[in-house]
């Protein structure tokens, strides 16, 4: 009889191995690939999350995190029973995209801000889509459809404060000496002694953080980097092997209970995997209509696909923080989303369309295609920006050896 550890060692090792003759089988295919998600990459997602990554520990290294966390205080332990800090994750969050919150959730445990309760909690709804994402590549890139980029952008952001609200029970039972309702006064002076205390207590030269921020963030967006290669490959190879084909089969059966088509199965299940694709080939499905497709992408923009949820699971690694309730709430903000893009369809999008029937929208919706031009702006100067970054963490890298070994 095989126990549960060696089960699990044998699922492991047959998977791999299938991996690997796979990609002796379908050598163009997955060389395909991985050139898809290495342009996704050094194109978008590094020198998009690089500046933020840079100055979260900046901000985290001179104070001014533990400067905003006591401001914001007052707020966010009521609401979400996390420390003020997590204002600052959550606005970070937000604005840089995944896996953003998740790695500022750990840095913050590491640097033992938050206990390993409220970091999970943390990470539960800061974790989320950047509206560069959502406008630029989703409503305007996939679907050439600016005035669903609001409604996708609510459901989303709303769903993570959903999460949030209700993630706010977790772990309360293993909280030491339960949770103590206070009545927390906004204190600048406060604030200000915290924020000397932070700078002083952390010894480094300006240099040295600078330098240190630098290294940290680029390590993690390699990191996060080979995730996205190895899941776009993962995923080009599951549809190859029709392994896709087979699992559709069981999500066609509860397509067709929610009176969804089942030509959506394949192109939800890729998403499960990786959003960005998941999302362009859920905007192709011909036999669905615009409500379907935008219920299914709120899903699959709060799930946030395996490939965020693997990159997510490795920072967590370095951290005590467990991963189990991350992807609870991944879950949970799923259902959510797609029932406020259910709720909110008619307000936010077909009364638009009603108002508006002839394509001229007004200024605000037009203006939503700005966030495509900042996509098309990005793809240009990306790559030279990345390949800057990665010169610049090698020099510093270098500098560091010599002076050690001089």
């Amino acid at each position: 009889m095989l126990n549960r550890s060696k089960l699990k060692t044998l699922v492991l090792a047959l998977s791999v191995t299938l991996m690997a003759i796979s990609l002796i089988v379908f050598p163009e295919e997955s060389f395909e690939a991985s050139i898809r998600g290495l342009n996704m990459w050094w194109e978008i997602v590094f020198p998009s999350l690089l500046p933020f990554f840079i100055i979260s520990e900046m901000l985290i290294g001179l104070g001014v995190v533990k400067f905003i966390g006591v401001l914001l205080e007052p707020f966010m332990r009521p609401l979400f029973r996390v420390p003020g800090v997590g204002g600052f994750v959550w606005a970070m969050g937000m604005a840089s995209g995944n896996p953003a919150g998740a790695k500022l959730s750990a840095r913050l445990r590491q640097e033992k801000q938050i206990t390993r309760i409220e970091a999970e909690r943390l990470a539960s709804f800061t974790n989320c889509s950047n509206p560069l994402f959502i406008f630029g590549a989703v409503s305007v890139g996939f679907f050439n459809n600016p005035k669903l980029g609001i409604l996708l952008a609510v459901a989303h952001y709303l769903a993570n404060f959903f999460v949030g609200l209700v993630m706010r029970y977790h772990g309360k039972k293993e909280e030491k000496g339960g949770y103590r309702k206070e009545r927390r006064k906004l204190s600048i002076r406060k604030a200000l002694r915290a924020l000397h205390r932070t700078r002083i207590n952390d010894k480094r030269p300006l240099g040295q953080i600078l330098g240190d921020a630098v290294i940290s963030s680029i390590q993690t967006l390699l990191m996060i980097g080979g995730f996205i290669i190895l899941f776009s490959v993962i995923n080009k190879l599951l549809f190859h092997l029709h392994i896709t084909s087979a699992i559709s089969l069981v999500f066609n059966q509860l397509f067709t209970l929610l009176q969804l088509p089942k030509e959506m199965s394949i192109p939800f299940i890729s998403g499960l995997f990786e959003i960005t694709l998941g999302s362009q080939m859920l905007s192709q499905v011909q036999e669905s209509s615009v409500l379907q497709q935008a219920i299914m992408v709120s899903f699959i923009l709060a799930f946030a696909g395996f490939s965020i949820q693997a990159q997510v699971a490795s920072i967590f690694a370095q951290t005590d923080i467990r991963f189990k309730p991350f992807f609870f709430a991944r879950l949970l903000q799923g259902i959510f989303a797609s029932f406020i893009t259910i709720i909110l369809w008619n307000p936010l999008y077909k009364g638009v369309v009603l108002k508006h029937p002839s394509e001229s929208i007004p200024v605000f919706w037009e203006a939503q295609s700005s966030w495509n031009d900042m996509l098309d702006s990005l793809k240009e100067i990306g790559p030279l920006f990345t390949i800057f970054a990665l010169s610049l963490s090698c020099l510093i890298l270098l500098r560091r050896i010599r002076k050690t070994r001089g």
